[in-house]
């Protein structure tokens, strides 16, 4: 790292089991009247009737907007909108998975800057005023949106991901109860570890990387890896899900203070196109991805594979970083991850397609974050090799 570098978080972070309490007494330092953000899943196992609750303790009024799904579109972003200003809200409370947050985000700055949620993508148009005040809840360990300065929004018009990133994204409060991680089913604990994963990976090998994302990312890596199966194969393990929370919130909070690299750049298109969930496409990719990069990131791949297997660390930084890819592969196995095939992309359009998605993952600029940073050409190529990627594992032994 050379010159000046920047860290934002949260005003405030409120982590633990039971963490949740807090939230009427923080909503009532923020605002009056709550829009609350969610979805329908939140609805039915009761996380928003908990937040309701909560409210209704502090004396707090609210209204809801509980259309959001798997992936947040600029149609959420307006429809939410439209509810807040109705209803004069001064406050937006978000609970669920990371496209809860990031529509909440959108709203949160729309609702004062004014605009169509893509304006504010590449800084075309400019953040000049404070968001409304936004408590963000997470109940996956995986996207860390409660921390980040980041949404993800899609273009419904022009099927792009649009990742827009400004300081004014990041939530006043988050509220980071692993109690809320139990309902969680397994495959969505796995594709949003793996994203945790990716971020805390990518923030790792950014050429934009600094000393105090190096240190979240480090420790996320070992959480991750040390808690992602226990948490995959009993859900009930709260050991391993307020691991696996901590391990999500830090690599969040690492990864929009350096940046993210080739895996989000290709992620995005597959999400916009295929609808896959952002979790599902980044694990998708990551093995291929850091295959690709590995000549050209050694040393701190090795730095990864001396923490996921501390007891190989006297191995060469070469063989280390090798072994490093062959973990993450064995990872992605354990979890069922699967490739595009299998989940189902149909082969004809994803070769029609697959020229754009190459150009949209240039042009969202986190390729040009990895340490070997792609060509045109090479992308459509990593993206046909992910296509039915073989995630099997192939014996592996120290070269010396």
């Amino acid at each position: 790292m050379s010159g000046i570098a920047e860290f934002r978080m949260p005003q405030a972070v409120f982590y633990g089991r039971n963490s949740l309490t807090v939230l009427g007494e923080q909503a009532s330092l923020q605002g009056k009247k709550a829009l609350l953000v969610s979805d329908r899943v939140m609805e039915q196992i009761g996380n928003v009737k908990r937040c309701q609750a909560s409210l209704d303790a502090s004396g707090v009024t609210y209204v809801t907007y509980l259309d959001v799904n798997s992936e947040p579109t600029d149609v959420h972003v307006a429809e939410a909108l439209e509810v807040l200003k109705k209803n004069q809200c001064d406050l937006i409370i978000a609970i669920g998975g990371g496209s809860c947050i990031d529509a909440a985000k959108a709203v949160a700055v729309i609702a004062t800057n004014g605009g169509y949620i893509g304006d504010y993508m590449g800084g075309k148009k400019a953040v000049s005023l404070d968001p409304i005040p936004l408590i963000a809840i997470p109940t996956t360990a995986g996207t860390g949106s409660e921390v980040t300065s980041v949404t993800v929004i899609s273009n419904t018009k022009d099927d792009i991901k649009m990742m827009i990133r400004h300081p004014h994204f990041i939530p006043k409060v988050a509220i980071v109860d692993p109690i809320l991680t139990l309902s969680t089913p397994p495959h969505v604990t796995a594709a949003t570890g793996v994203d945790a994963l990716c971020h805390a990976i990518e923030a790792f090998i950014s050429r934009r990387a600094q000393p105090l994302t190096d240190i979240l990312a480090l420790s996320a890596i070992e959480l991750i890896t040390q808690n992602l199966r226990a948490a995959f194969n009993d859900g009930d393990n709260l050991d391993a899900r307020e691991k696996m929370a901590l391990a999500s919130m830090q690599a969040g909070a690492a990864f929009p203070n350096s940046s993210v690299t080739l895996v989000h750049g290709m992620s995005r298109p597959i999400g916009a196109l295929f609808h896959v969930p952002h979790g599902v496409s980044n694990a998708m990719l990551l093995p291929a991805v850091i295959e690709f990069t590995k000549d050209s990131a050694i040393d701190r791949l090795a730095v990864i594979g001396r923490l996921i297997r501390s007891d190989l660390k006297e191995l060469s930084n070469e063989e280390l970083a090798e072994l490093t890819i062959v973990e993450i592969k064995q990872l992605c196995q354990d979890l069922n991850i699967p490739n595009m095939k299998t989940w189902g992309i149909d082969k004809e359009k994803f070769d029609r397609v697959v020229s754009k998605m190459a150009t949209d993952a240039l042009d969202s600029g986190s390729p040009g974050n990895n340490p070997r940073v792609p060509t045109y050409e090479e992308i459509v190529n990593l993206y046909h090799n992910c296509y039915d990627y073989d995630f099997k594992v192939q014996e592996w032994t120290a070269k010396s």
